[in-house]
C-alpha cells in the first residue's frame, strides 16, 4: 500500500486539486501538484520579464531550474530555486500564461523529470494533465476526473473570490473553454483520458464524495494485490 502511485488527470476545475490533496492525506501518501510546478516556472519565466511566447528562451530556462514539492503538516509548499512561492502561484497574471509556458516542450521535459524523481520514492497522488499518459504511464491507479462546463466555471469563481477577486462567471467560462481546447490541441503532451484510467464524472458531487470513489478504487487495487 505504501508503495502505490495514484494519477489524478482532468481538465481545468474537474476538482482534481483539491480531491487529490485529500485523498493523499487518508492515504497517508504525498500530494504531489504538478500544476503547480508548471506555475512556478511561469512564475519565474514572469518575473524574470520573459516573453511567454520565446519558447528557446523558456527552454534554456527550465534546464537550471529546480522546482520541489514538499508535504509538510501544514500542507503542500512550492519550492522554486530554494524559494517558497506557494502563495503566488493562483494569482491571474501567472494563470493566464500557465498554458503558453507548459506547453512548450523543454519546460515539459524538465518538469517530467522533476516529477518522476518525486514519483521514484512511491507512496504519492498525483494530478495534472498528462499525469496518467506522460508521466507514470504505469501507475497503480489511474483516475481521470471530469465535469460540466459550468460547473467548473463556478468552481474557479468561487476559488477566485475566496482570494479576493471577483469576476464574473461567463468570463471564466470562456477562459476554461479556451484552455480545454488548447490543452486537449497543443502539441507536447495533450489532455487525454489516459489508457486504463477510471472516468468519475463529478458534475454534481461533492468533495467529499470525489475523494471516497477514489478511495474506493485505491482500495480495490490493494485487495487485488
Amino acid at each position: 500500500m505504501k508503495d502505490l502511485v495514484v494519477t489524478i488527470d482532468g481538465p481545468a476545475g474537474s476538482g482534481k486539486s483539491t480531491t487529490a490533496k485529500l485523498v493523499a492525506q487518508r492515504l497517508g501518501y504525498t500530494y504531489l501538484d504538478t500544476g503547480a510546478m508548471y506555475r512556478a516556472m511561469t512564475l519565474k519565466a514572469l518575473e524574470s520579464g520573459v516573453d511567454v511566447a520565446n519558447r528557446e528562451v523558456l527552454s534554456e530556462m527550465a534546464r537550471t531550474t529546480d522546482i520541489q514539492v514538499e508535504t509538510d503538516p501544514h500542507g503542500t509548499r512550492v519550492i522554486l530555486d530554494g524559494r517558497d512561492v506557494t502563495g503566488l502561484l493562483r494569482g491571474r497574471e501567472v494563470t493566464a500564461n500557465a498554458s503558453a509556458v507548459s506547453g512548450v516542450r523543454g519546460v515539459r521535459e524538465r518538469m517530467v523529470e522533476l516529477q518522476r524523481e518525486i514519483g521514484r520514492r512511491g507512496a504519492i497522488v498525483a494530478e495534472g494533465r498528462d499525469i496518467g499518459s506522460v508521466v507514470f504511464p504505469d501507475a497503480d491507479v489511474k483516475i481521470y476526473l471530469d465535469a460540466d462546463l459550468r460547473c467548473r466555471a463556478g468552481r474557479r469563481k468561487k476559488e477566485l473570490e475566496a482570494a479576493g477577486t471577483s469576476v464574473e462567471l461567463e468570463r471564466i467560462v470562456r477562459e476554461i473553454k479556451a484552455r480545454d481546447q488548447y490543452d486537449s490541441s497543443r502539441e507536447h503532451s495533450p489532455l487525454v483520458v489516459p489508457r486504463g484510467s477510471v472516468l468519475i464524472d463529478t458534475t454534481g458531487l461533492s468533495i467529499d464524495e470525489q475523494v471516497s470513489k477514489v478511495i474506493e478504487e485505491v482500495k480495490k487495487k490493494i485487495d487485488e494485490a
